[in-house]
């Protein structure tokens, strides 16, 4: 049987050793007799795993003071109203670059005036806008760094002249950031950190308590500030799961050594994509994703995408079907890929091509 390569958009690829020490905490924790599962959320053997938790991520990301690290329910679809419940006094700016960029920009319109100061919806978001202009009196610019769905992304640090909140679900950890140029951050877990079921956010505490209208306890961030993200019973398994993602990519050399992993696997695959017949790349050159690679078949192959599909598959190369709003093919490339499963699809794409 061929050996497997999860290329899957999310839930994605993790580490093995994450996988396997996330299992046995799940059969017995920590040699306590008790699975990780039954645990109370309350006792001192699952603080500690909160608290290396909230470090290890300031320490990789390396996190100035006044900012809190919290792990919540929800998924990144609920930070879409948790940010404008908490921020949006009269006004927010919003660059829409794909669905979850428009999915949060809806969301924020049931709290007030929402700016769109750019999109890209009219070439099938196949770029990121450059050339705009952020409203100086809005409460906060929303960017959604990494389109999952369309293979673009923003790999820089925004100079933005107010308050820049980031959805980086599915970039974090690939790249170092200056989070002191953010005032918000969050994110999904399932694509780089842990398995589905917990949510991060990094806030600057001090951005906090300015709206006037009342938050449920649940929707403050304060609420969950004030409790080390333990208000209620918080998703431990895979808290716990992100711990030893956390670990494992220290181990590694951090994130600028993801860096260049994710530079390295996203070369081979697009020099490929450029030099391949059969194939072509969805996103504008410049924008390129490194996480999340898009690519369909030239036009005049167009009846072979089903076959590539199949013959992918029987190599061993999982979720690689392109999402049905772009069709052809994806390729995703989070941290724990190996460049050796780039390397293996990249093999199928040549033989695919000398069959053919």
């Amino acid at each position: 049987m061929a050996k497997k390569y999860n290329f899957g958009a999310g839930p994605s690829i993790l580490p093995p050793q994450v996988i396997n020490a996330t299992a046995e905490a799940c059969k017995d924790f920590q040699g306590i007799g008790l699975s990780l599962m039954e645990i109370s959320h309350r006792s001192k053997d699952f603080q500690a795993v909160m608290d290396q938790a909230q470090a290890l991520f300031k320490e990789i990301l390396n996190i100035p003071e006044g900012y809190s690290v919290l792990f919540l329910g929800g998924g990144a679809s609920l930070q879409f109203c948790m940010v404008p419940y908490n921020l949006l006094e009269k006004k927010a700016a919003y660059l829409n670059t794909g669905v979850w960029a428009k999915k949060a920009l809806k969301e924020a319109k049931l709290f007030g005036e929402v700016v769109e100061v750019a999109s890209s919806a009219e070439q099938n978001y196949t770029y990121i806008p450059k050339d705009y202009t952020v409203p100086a009196d809005a409460d906060y610019f929303h960017i959604t760094t990494n389109n999952t769905i369309y293979g673009t992304e923003i790999r820089k640090d925004l100079d933005s002249p107010v308050p820049l909140v980031a959805d980086m679900s599915s970039d974090i950890f690939s790249r170092p950031i200056d989070v002191s140029k953010y005032a918000l951050i969050y994110g999904g877990a399932q694509k780089n950190l842990s398995m589905a079921g917990v949510t991060f956010v990094i806030v600057r505490d001090d951005i906090l308590g300015k709206v006037t209208r009342p938050i449920p306890t649940m929707l403050d961030y304060r609420t969950h500030i004030d409790k080390g993200s333990m208000f209620n019973t918080p998703p431990v398994v895979p808290i716990y799961c992100a711990l030893q993602t956390l670990l494992w990519i220290k181990e590694k050399g951090g994130v600028g050594e993801m860096e260049k992993l994710a530079q390295k696997r996203a070369a081979i695959l697009y020099e490929e994509i450029d030099r391949n017949k059969l194939f072509k790349g969805t996103a504008a050159a410049e924008d390129r994703s490194l996480m999340n690679i898009c690519f369909v078949m030239n036009d005049e192959y167009k009846e072979l995408e089903s076959e590539f599909l199949q013959f992918a598959g029987a190599k061993g190369m999982v979720g690689i079907k392109g999402h049905r709003s772009v069709g052809g093919f994806r390729a995703s490339c989070y941290n724990a890929m190996p460049v050796e499963g780039v390397e293996a699809l990249v093999a199928c794409m040549k033989e695919f091509e000398a069959q053919h």
